[in-house]
């Protein structure tokens, strides 16, 4: 080999590309972070992160927004400015036990749960009816006093039982192959949904009714119903709902409100104009926090079912869309969960809870812009309610429990080392000795967690 003048090899250099070829073409940036994006969005973990940060971030801007549109409420009332926040507080530490606790119960258990939560929904609706131990609030006989400033609504439990009950009763008849028969999808499922619509419908609850009815049309979604049997069980539910809304002049006067751009004639749409003024009045990045005009006792309801309006006045645009993101990011979450399963009971549980948060989510904020009639139903996790935050709570348990026993979620889980083993392998000894030990371990649980049966 030649060396130069200092002795030394001559730089080798790289040929020089042919005049005719093209040079290869450059990947396209976004394209590239569209690849990453679908990458990471399809990893076995996202349904698990999606549902439990997505709730956590709803559930805390929630309290955020019940001591803000809450407290001039409480003032008027003689109570303390934090009264009605430290109650949802309260209710929101029970509801992170309760969900604690359904996403560590096995399946087997929740399925063994839904007859006694049946049973126990249905008693308490019952107890609703009985004079001196039902009271009403706000022209509805729904709530059970505890005491003090305490009430139960059974009826918001009965979401939650209709949902394990139906899901239990579906998996057991799609096991034993008898979906197939038009009748073994409607009885009892049918029957006992009207059950419990019957009982709501009793104390003048028409919101839970739609919400109970929309979980309905989701299990029969499914189980695979053909269009000809929604179109009956729908034509029933229409008829029924046509005939409760005639015969009450209060539901009349709500559905003639919507698109209302002015109070009317006795005030009829003064609660529905008045969210559109404060959504209005809010512009892009809102008035800020706790500084809602539309709070000081011009917006009935403003913590509970017009929370919503109070958050656009306060945060703006961005916060309206970044709590529409939230429950869009979930639903998708519970769609996933319940699309990759091959548990029908699974599969029919989160399909139930993603259509209740959905429908409930849809029906609260249309009706705060206007496009819906105010049906009086909370919006999931946000809005002040106990009694809707527990069960919710709960249900949202169940579909992290259900995301976290995905096979490929499982696998993922097991592979994990915990963070003090790994301190502890790498104060043992060098490098090399301790990765293969700590790979062998991973590889250990991922084969363990394969050959339990599972797919």
């Amino acid at each position: 080999m030649a060396s130069s003048r200092t002795g030394r090899p001559p730089v080798q250099r790289a040929p020089r590309r042919p005049a005719g070829r093209p040079r290869p073409p450059r990947d396209n940036p976004l394209r590239l972070l569209y690849l990453r994006a679908h990458k990471a969005w399809d990893r076995p973990l996202t349904a698990y992160y999606l549902i439990f940060g997505s709730s956590l971030l709803i559930t805390v801007l929630g309290l955020v927004m019940v001591y803000s549109a809450s407290m001039i409420t409480a003032l008027q009332l003689s109570l303390p400015g934090s009264f009605f926040f430290r109650k949802q507080f309260l209710a929101a530490s029970i509801g992170t036990v309760l969900l604690l606790i359904a996403m560590r119960v096995p399946v087997k258990l929740h399925r063994a749960l839904a007859y006694p939560i049946l049973a126990a929904a249905v008693f308490l609706m019952i107890l609703v009816q009985v004079p001196g131990i039902g009271m009403a609030v706000n022209g509805n006989q729904n709530w059970i006093s505890l005491g003090g400033s305490f009430q139960i609504q059974p009826s918001e439990f009965g979401k939650l039982a209709l949902v394990l009950w139906g899901a239990d009763l579906l998996a057991r008849k799609q096991d034993k192959g008898m979906l197939t028969q038009w009748k073994h999808m409607l009885v009892p499922l049918v029957p006992g949904t009207f059950l419990l619509l019957g009982l709501i419908m009793l104390g003048g609850d028409m919101g839970t009714t739609i919400i109970l009815t929309a979980i309905l049309f989701g299990l029969l979604w499914m189980a695979g119903a053909p269009t000809r049997l929604f179109a009956g069980v729908l034509s029933v539910a229409v008829v029924l709902g046509a005939i409760a809304i005639k015969t009450s002049p209060h539901r009349l006067n709500r559905l003639a409100c919507i698109g209302a751009t002015d109070p009317g004639p006795n005030d009829i749409c003064w609660q529905g104009v008045h969210g559109i003024y404060a959504l209005a009045s809010g512009g892009i990045f809102g008035s800020g926090l706790g500084a809602s005009v539309e709070k000081w006792g011009q917006l009935p309801e403003a913590h509970t079912d017009f929370i919503f309006a109070i958050t656009g006045e306060e945060l703006g645009l961005a916060g309206t869309l970044s709590v529409l993101a939230l429950f869009a990011a979930l639903g998708y979450a519970g769609i996933r969960v319940a699309g990759r399963t091959e548990d029908p009971f699974v599969r029919y549980a989160a399909g139930g809870v993603t259509t209740w948060i959905t429908a409930q989510a849809v029906i609260n904020i249309g009706a705060v812009l206007g496009l819906l009639p105010i049906a009086g139903v909370p919006l999931p996790l946000f809005s002040y309610g106990g009694s809707a935050l527990l069960p919710t709570m709960f249900a949202i348990g169940l579909l992290i429990a259900f995301a976290r026993d995905e096979p490929a979620a499982r696998a993922a889980l097991a592979m994990r080392q915990p963070r003090f083993g790994r301190k502890r392998a790498a104060v043992r000894g060098s490098a090399g000795a301790a990765g293969p030990r700590r790979w062998n371990t991973m590889r250990r649980r991922a084969s363990a967690a394969r050959s339990s049966g599972e797919r």
